[in-house]
């Protein structure tokens, strides 16, 4: 399944029921070296467009935002630990947590890959 995004960076994949969220590689690399990564509890309710992580790197402090309305049922727990997946594994082990979608459609209203990337480009 591909991922859709957000102009503001964060992707989403539909994962069976759930929709896993995190940070595009473009950001990833422009973000500079993650240090700390302060994610939303398990239960927590997001809402799209609104703030849903804090990422500290060697260069600023940013919220990232939820791309889906839902319910975080995971928090990745590698990032406790080791925070630099987000610049290294973007979209595989630096994912920030997944979500039960209230919405039918979660990734409807989205970015497409091919959207994102034309946007990165103006």
């Amino acid at each position: 399944m591909s991922e859709c995004y957000l102009p503001t960076h964060e992707w989403a994949r539909q994962d069976g029921a759930h929709v896993v969220i995190g940070l595009s590689p473009f950001a990833a690399g422009e973000v500079g070296e993650v240090i700390h990564v302060e994610l939303p509890k398990a239960g927590q309710k997001l809402s799209r467009g609104k703030p849903c992580a804090e990422i500290e790197s060697v260069k600023s402090v940013n919220d990232y935002y939820s791309p889906v309305d839902g319910e975080v049922v995971a928090v990745n727990p590698a990032l406790a630990t080791n925070p630099e997946l987000v610049n290294s594994d973007p979209m595989g082990k630096g994912w920030f947590v997944r979500i039960k979608p209230s919405a039918a459609e979660p990734l409807k209203g989205l970015m497409s890959g091919a959207d994102y990337q034309a946007q990165l480009k103006k």
